[in-house]
């Protein structure tokens, strides 16, 4: 009976172990391809966006260029223009 019962915990462990593997591996794979992107903590006084795929549509005014996507151009209340690359 005891050696019945020790199979039965081998096979458990090694059933749990099967399972652990497969979800490490799947969570890690959903991660690959992932990046933090990490905006810094100031704002620009900025009037309003454009970007080449609105022409030239004013868009609301983002705090800085990691608010605005890539491409745009801040325009600035002291007239100064930043391109966000």
């Amino acid at each position: 009976m005891n050696k019945l019962r020790g199979m039965a915990n081998s096979r458990l462990q090694h059933i749990t172990s099967g399972l652990l593997l497969i979800c490490v591996v799947l969570l890690g794979q959903k991660q690959i391809g992932t990046q933090a992107v990490v905006c810094p903590l100031y704002c620009l006084q900025v009037d309003y966006v454009t970007c080449p795929s609105s022409g030239s549509q004013k868009l609301p005014a983002r705090c800085n260029c990691c608010m605005a996507p890539k491409g745009c151009t801040l325009h600035l209340s002291n007239g100064r223009q930043q391109a966000c690359s």
